[in-house]
């Protein structure tokens, strides 16, 4: 009897804790909101639990371009 082959998944883009994140670009939490309202900066989520994360690929994405300039 043959089993089902299973699909492996690709990971999950880990999320980063908004205070880690902030901690990467080295910026304080008040440049964040002030980016923020200004449109720029990577894009952030709150979660179910209420907690703002930012996806591990948008970070480093937007790391790459802070690099850049």
């Amino acid at each position: 009897m043959a089993t089902p082959s299973r699909r492996r998944r690709a990971p999950k883009d880990e999320l980063v804790p908004l205070s880690e994140a902030l901690e990467e670009i080295s910026i304080s939490r008040a440049t964040w909101y002030r980016w923020r309202n200004r449109g720029y900066g990577p894009e952030a989520r709150r979660t179910p639990s209420g907690r703002i994360c930012v996806r591990r690929s948008v970070l480093d994405a937007f790391k790459d371009e802070l690099e850049a300039a």
